[in-house]
């Protein structure tokens, strides 16, 4: 009788934790897309592939060497919305057409919902250094939280570090790739905003400026450091209020860097050289 109780309380947190129930239609879509890319992955050869090379001679010659998608990044982002379940629903919205891999609620509950290896939709129009598409090189994550007034709890902080040991331990994330929405997208997105990325920084996600900020030298170029860390700066204004929203916070509306400022922007472009 032991045994059988275990099994169903088994069967019953195997079908919370895999999204059933209420869950069902939306479980099937995503399966059917799923089994769709699966029969893409496995052909042999890829059909619409070589034949489109218009050359004299061509064959297929399979290799033994190739893998899956490998994220080399990790995007963060808020919701700008009040719960979990909203967010859900809005992943759920074909029409919408967004998604992140996995959302974070307030309570620390790590909710996942793209298979890390599949390209979800939650960067948009987006540049990072030379990577012009992030959505195929990120992995999104989304934090239940309204952007305007939600405090950021520890619990939920917390789930996230975990979720990041995790990512950053399995695809070799290097440090400086851990990175916001708000940085990959200057002057379209500000989030996450008011977000504690020190806490991160402190455990190995993200960089963070030195207590002992230094002077810059003479001929220290703010646009070329912003440049170098990864902002897109061809809207200059819009690359140095996305980074204030990063490590300034306050006052990030303008698109003016102080003498104090410059020397954060020095403290964070020393890290990436």
């Amino acid at each position: 009788m032991k045994k059988i109780h275990i099994f169903l309380f088994s069967c019953a947190v195997l079908l919370s934790s895999c999204g059933g129930g209420k869950y069902a239609a939306t479980e099937k879509i995503y399966k059917a897309k799923a089994k769709e890319f699966a029969e893409l992955y496995k052909e042999a050869p890829a059909t619409g592939q070589l034949e489109k090379v218009i050359v004299l001679e061509k064959e297929w010659i399979a290799s033994v060497n190739f893998g899956t998608r490998k994220p080399n990044y990790v995007v963060l982002h808020h919701t700008a919305q009040n719960s979990t379940e909203q967010t859900v629903r809005t992943f759920h919205n074909q029409k919408a057409g967004v998604s992140s891999h996995s959302v974070i609620g307030r309570d620390g509950k790590v909710i996942q919902m793209v298979n890390d290896l599949y390209r979800g939709h939650h960067a948009g129009v987006s540049k990072w250094g030379n990577d012009t598409d992030l959505n195929s090189s990120s992995i999104g994550i989304e934090l239940d939280n309204n952007g305007t007034t939600d405090p950021w709890p520890d619990v939920q902080i917390n789930a996230l570090i975990s979720l990041l040991r995790y990512l950053k331990a399995t695809y070799k994330i290097p440090q400086a790739n851990f990175i916001g929405h708000m940085d990959v997208s200057p002057g379209r997105k500000i989030d996450p905003s008011r977000f504690p990325w020190k806490i991160l920084a402190d455990q190995g996600f993200g960089y963070w400026y030195d207590d002992n900020l230094e002077t810059p030298p003479q001929g220290f170029d703010p646009k070329l450091a912003l440049r170098v860390i990864g902002y897109n700066i061809t809207n200059l204004d819009a690359a140095i209020k996305a980074f204030k929203v990063h490590y300034i916070q306050e006052g990030a509306t303008a698109a003016v860097l102080n003498e104090e400022e410059i020397k954060i922007l020095y403290s964070i472009f020393k890290k990436y050289l």
